[in-house]
């Protein structure tokens, strides 16, 4: 939403120009055709002509831009896509149950077990006993060896 208003305003600001910058070659060409060709005129018109080709620029930067931003945008939806994916299968690889895949989430995002109970609704013994538990499967001994898995794994 927020770069849909940001693009908004900066085409807004580009359709300005470019009126403004159509007005400057204009009022050159009416001048040149008024009065002929001056020094004052001819540096008028190299203006206007400047202005134009800023506002043709800006705009095709733009495009590159957005175009860009989206090419992003759908790479980090599959790398989105990937991670979980990842996450899945190093689940289901460990016989995590549905409970500890859900807590280990947790663990990863950096919760600590106290948050992670009162995020799942359990008791705090409960949730040290899973973190247990996926450490014991995962083959660590703490959050931070969980955690290390994974960079290591996207490293």
């Amino acid at each position: 939403m927020r770069r849909d208003r940001q693009t908004l305003l900066v085409a807004a600001v580009l359709v300005i120009q470019a009126v403004a910058a159509m007005f400057f070659v204009a009022d050159a060409i009416g001048d040149l055709a008024a009065d002929g060709m001056t020094r004052h005129i001819a540096v008028e018109a190299m203006i206007a002509f400047a202005l134009m080709a800023g506002v043709i620029v800006g705009a095709w930067h733009l495009r590159v831009l957005l175009a860009e931003a989206d090419r992003r945008e759908r790479a980090l939806t599959v790398a989105r896509g990937a991670l979980a994916d990842h996450l899945s299968a190093r689940f289901r690889d460990w016989g995590l149950t549905t409970a500890e895949a859900e807590v280990a989430l947790f663990a990863l995002k950096g919760c600590d077990a106290g948050e992670i109970a009162r995020l799942r609704g359990a008791a705090p013994g409960t949730v040290r006993a899973q973190l247990s538990s996926i450490y014991s499967k995962s083959g660590v001994s703490s959050q931070a060896g969980l955690v290390s898995l994974f960079f290591d794994d996207l490293l």
